[in-house]
């Protein structure tokens, strides 16, 4: 099968809210990775480890998109 004749989705118009159940296991997704994050940083912030601050920082920041996410597609 001649693969240029697939035609490639344009990811500038996914319509995620199209399927319900779509938009339901997404954001139960990335609602679990959130707290699991957030689990992450409690646990860090309990530890001596050298590097905790960076990697505290680095978790927030990963949090802040997720959310952003869950905000910007309304969920």
């Amino acid at each position: 099968m001649n693969r240029s004749n697939i035609p490639i989705p344009d990811a500038s118009r996914v319509e995620l809210g199209h399927y319900d159940s779509v938009r339901t296991h997404v954001r139960q997704q990335v609602c679990d990775e959130v707290r699991k994050l957030e689990r992450r940083i409690e646990t860090l912030k309990l530890t001596q480890a050298p590097h905790a601050e960076i990697i505290i920082s680095a978790y927030e920041r990963m949090i802040e998109r997720k959310r952003g996410f869950l905000q910007n597609w309304d969920m």
